[in-house]
């Protein structure tokens, strides 16, 4: 049986140090997908996505060479805002820093909220590190009126949990 405290642990260290801390590409295991990879030991964590506006992926955690847990996820820029790639990496950069606080308690995504100015992060999930799911969403502010409402930008949602061979 695994050790769900060293998986949440290194699931931990893995999305620092891939998507969240810019990691290295790696060789492609699916043709046209852009892969990071992080391992430590016994453990090999990938996260392999397509796309860029609207980008969905897995991530995949493997144990002395057997996968042991699955998260997949989908989402992306919300269809007002698919046509501008400046806002789009603006967006992508926030989202990073975000997921950079990922805790082992719920190492899903990130925090359960974060707000950065004009920039407001949103997590919701149920669930825990066996078997969750969620959806989270980056909302901008446009304006420095207080009265302004912040507009959703980007919204994507996950699933995932251990797997349980045989």
């Amino acid at each position: 049986m695994i050790n769900l405290e060293e998986l949440a642990s290194f699931l931990v260290k893995a999305k620092k140090e891939a998507y969240a801390g810019d990691g290295r590409e790696v060789t492609r295991e699916r043709p046209g997908f852009k892969e990071l990879e992080f391992t430590e030991g016994d453990w090999d964590y990938r996260d392999s996505y397509v796309g860029f506006f609207m980008a969905p992926g897995q991530e995949v955690v493997r144990f002395q060479g057997k996968p042991i847990w699955v998260m997949s996820y989908s989402g992306g820029m919300t269809s007002d805002f698919r046509d501008d790639v400046g806002f789009a990496k603006e967006t992508f950069g926030f989202l990073k820093r975000a997921l950079l606080q990922v805790t082992e308690d719920a190492p899903f995504r990130g925090p359960r909220c974060l707000e950065d100015g004009r920039w407001i992060y949103d997590n919701l999930w149920k669930g825990n590190l066996t078997d969750f799911e969620g959806r989270e969403r980056i909302l901008y502010e446009f304006n420095e009126k207080i009265d302004d409402e912040s507009v959703f930008i980007f919204s994507q949602k996950y699933i995932g949990g251990l797997v349980i061979h045989k």
